[in-house]
Formats: C-alpha cells, structure tokens, sequence
C-alpha cells in the first residue's frame, strides 16, 4: 500500500493516478523559513586617511569637553551642575530653576534645525562625525583592534579553539571595556551629583543607592552599546536613520560611488590598462565594504544603514593611488552632480536652495529669540501662592486680611535684598517681606499679610479683586530698581 494519499478526482468518483513527489518539490516542502535571520558579525578594517583623522579629532574634542567639564570649578561650585535635589541647573554664571523650562525647549529647537539644516546640506554629518554611538563604538573598536589584532587576527581568534592566548586578549579587552564603560557612567552621574562628592564616595565605598545605579546603569549601556551592539543601534534603534530621507534631495551632499567611472568593475594588475580591458577605475577589491562600521557596500547606491564616516572614501583613495588612477571614485558628492558632471564650483552654488533657506531662517529666528530672552532674563524669579490654610479674615477694628506665600528665587550668585509691596489695591498694605536677604541662588518662601482698612473693603465690595504683588530688589548706589510683578486676587468675605 502507497504511503502517498490518493487526490480524488474533481467532479468524478475515479481515482487521479498516484504520482511520487520530486526531490525538488520535497525539499522545498520541507524548507524552514526564520522570521528572524542571523546578522553575521561584522569586522571593520582600519583605515588611514583625511576623514578618519576628523574623525578622531571630534573624539577627542568631545571626549575632553565630556569627562573634563565636571571637574571645572566656577563661583566656587562645580561649573556645569544638574542638581536634581535643590531644583537648581548651574551653567557657568547662569542658575536656572525648574520655571526656566523654556530655555530647555529652546536648546532642544536650536539642536534640531541645526540637525535639519547639516543634513540637507550634507547628509549625515552628526552621525558619522559626532553622534555619541558613533564616538564610543570607535573608541571601543580600538580597544579591541590594541587586544585582539587588526581585522585578520580578529576573524581567526574567533574562529580558532579556545587557548590561553585567547583567553588572556578576550580577558584584558572585556576588563578596559567595562573599566572605560564605569568611568563613563561615573563622568555622566557626576552632572547630577557634585562630582567631587562623588569622587570621596567612591573613595570610602559610601555611593548611595541611586548613583551606583545610574553609574552601573549608563556603564552597562556604554558598554554594550559600543562593545557589541554597534551597528544594530544604528539601523534598527535609531530613529534618525529613518527620517532622514525626508530632509535629503538630489542636491544633498553624501557619499557616493561613481558608477560612470568605476563600472563595469573587476581585479586587473596595476600594469594593466582599464580601458584595454574593457574595465572601470573600480578594482572590485572590497575594500569599501571591510572598513565600513554597519557592513554596507555603497556601490550598490546610498542606503539608511550608512552614517557618512566616510571610511569607504579614505580607503578607496589609498587604492586608486596604488593603481594610478586619479581619487574620487568614492566622495562626498550630490545625485545630480554626478548625472550632470558638475563640478565643485557648482555644487557649491546649488547649497543655497529653498530648503535649506527655510531651515537656517527658522535656525536664525530661533537662536535670535533665544539669546534676547536670555539676555533680558531677570535676575530673579517670584511665584504667589494664596495660604489655603487661612482664608480672607476680619481682623482688629475692621480690618480685612489675606495671607499669601511668596517664594523668590535669587537667580545670581550674590547676595540680594528685596521688598514686597502691592499696587491696584486701594489703601493695601503689606505685613512681611520689608526686607528679606537672600544669598547666592537661594530660594525661600516668605509669608506676607495683604491688609485693606474697613473703609476701602466697603468700597471694594465682597468677592475677589485683582491687584499687583510687586518684589523689588534693592541695590545700592546709583543702580536702577528691579521688581518683578504678579497677578493675583483678594478676598473681601461677606
């Protein structure tokens, strides 16, 4: 008997003849297909040349700024200090406090039409040069090439048995990796906590709960992120490589591969003649493809994985010079450049188009708006807060109070004095905050009786009337009074 089911005929009682599945068909019956496929692990080669050297000039720009601007001192305090406890944010001479919000969305505009603008005129610049994954995946991959050798001896270690040398290079790259990880996230948490108070805890092994979290938290994420996630965060986490189509054109500067000059492609000796052959400038070496940090080959065109390191540049000149023929057949270039054959010069003169005209005017009116009110920010801040706990009350001889919280906020790093007063308030006086002295970026609520006579509350009549708080800080000298005026209502009871 067949292990193979008779197929009934359609529309009659006869059986189909049996026939035996092809080893073809078998085989794609049997196929599994994975809804998750395997990402092969990429091994980056080193590479020499113009663009890497910025590269590591913007390393080490960015890194001196990052681990060395906790450790400045400014007033006496650390110069650059979130500290998230006393609601205070220090920048240099500037103490801003939680009502200073704005400026913080202004900072995040400036960063994203700055964003905007660098890649529409020239791609992905931030990513390639700047951007923090960027930064510390080549810092990370130096350690590793310093450990495990160049991109050769990489690839045979992991292939290769496990012996004592390779236990030792794995051993000492996975130590400066988690070492340089640690010193990371010390160098971020020292931001939030004066960095000096976190040094002498680290010292005597006092770290509170929250730092050594945080400290372990952004280590742990320096290093596998840099270490092994790499390139994954790249394509797959960030979100800017799926945008940033949207800001491209055909006169976007980015890198490209000049196929009229290097197809068709193919290996030949150095005395050999292209054009005798029939070839392209490209050698089909694939030099391209080894250096580049995500595993693409930009031969086959721009794609979101790239992040314009400009590594394929570098190494594709270093071959064109051993073979002859003139650099270029990788570079920064725009689509339209290269289906028009135009020059530099006319690159250059298509930068200032409508788009990119409109982000640097938004870019402008922005930083405008942001350095005025900066610069006409007031010296102190005063919020108004009616005291819930005692309402409008009849006090001696008719006299009609209401009690108010104050809390000013010295925003300099010298002591002030202030007064409170009132305005639009007939015959008011104030009890309280006649001279209130507050030091370098201190915050204080003082309490305050507003008074109106019987006399004046007949005339205002019952119910809640507005009128001006006004805070004057008092200076010396021949220097003008600053006040700072709020809104807020007095109660006359029934």
């Amino acid at each position: 008997m067949s292990d193979t089911p008779s197929n009934e005929a359609q529309g009659t009682g006869t059986q189909a003849p049996v026939q035996s599945p092809s080893p073809q068909s078998q085989a794609v019956r049997e196929e599994v297909v994975s809804l998750y496929k395997k990402t092969a692990k990429i091994y980056p080669r080193e590479v020499h040349g113009l663009f890497i050297k910025w590269r590591w000039v913007l390393v080490w720009l960015t890194q001196i700024v990052f681990y060395g601007l906790p450790w400045l001192t400014w007033n006496d305090r650390q110069a650059v200090l979130f500290d998230l406890g006393s609601r205070r944010f220090y920048l240099f001479n500037l103490v801003l406090y939680p009502q200073d919000f704005i400026y913080l969305t202004g900072l995040l505009l400036v960063s994203a039409y700055s964003l905007f603008l660098f890649t529409a005129v020239a791609g992905r610049l931030w990513c390639g040069y700047a951007c923090p994954q960027t930064v510390y995946t080549e810092i990370y991959m130096w350690i590793e090439r310093k450990f495990e050798g160049d991109r050769g001896r990489r690839m045979k270690l992991d292939k290769g048995a496990w012996s004592a040398e390779k236990i030792a290079r794995k051993t000492g790259k996975q130590i400066a990796w988690i070492a340089f990880g640690l010193v990371t996230g010390f160098t971020l948490v020292g931001y939030f906590t004066p960095v000096r108070v976190l040094m002498q805890e680290l010292v005597t092994l006092s770290f509170g709960p929250w730092e050594t979290f945080w400290v372990l938290f952004y280590g742990f994420a320096t290093y596998g992120n840099a270490g092994y996630m790499r390139e994954q965060v790249c394509k797959y986490m960030c979100p800017y490589a799926r945008f940033q189509s949207a800001m491209f054109d055909r006169d976007t500067l980015i890198i490209t591969y000049d196929s009229k000059r290097g197809e068709p492609r193919g290996s030949r000796s150095r005395k050999s003649d292209a054009k005798s052959l029939g070839q392209g400038d490209c050698v089909d070496c694939t030099l391209c493809v080894q250096v580049c940090p995500t595993g693409i080959d930009i031969r086959k065109g721009l794609q979101y994985e790239c992040i314009g390191c400009a590594a394929c540049i570098d190494v594709c000149d270093e071959v064109m010079d051993k073979i002859g023929s003139p650099r270029g057949l990788i570079r920064y270039s725009t689509l339209n450049a290269l289906d028009n054959g135009w020059s530099t010069k006319d690159i250059v003169n298509r930068v200032m188009r409508p788009r990119v005209l409109i982000y640097t005017a938004i870019l402008v009116a922005i930083v405008v708006a942001f350095v005025v009110s900066l610069y006409n920010r007031s010296p102190f801040k005063v919020d108004v807060v009616r005291d819930r706990g005692v309402l409008a009350r009849v006090v001696d001889e008719g006299v009609v109070e209401n009690v108010y919280r104050i809390q000013i906020m010295n925003t300099t790093e010298s002591k002030q004095r202030y007064r409170v007063g009132v305005e639009q308030l007939p015959a008011g006086s104030v009890q309280g905050g006649e001279d209130v002295v507050l030091g370098p970026a201190e915050a204080r609520w003082v309490p305050i009786a507003v008074r109106v006579p019987p006399e004046a509350a007949a005339r205002l009549g019952t119910g809640q009337h507005p009128f001006m708080i006004v805070v004057e800080q008092t200076r010396s000298g021949d220097q003008p009074q600053l006040d700072v005026r709020e809104h807020s209502t007095f109660m006359v009871p029934r």
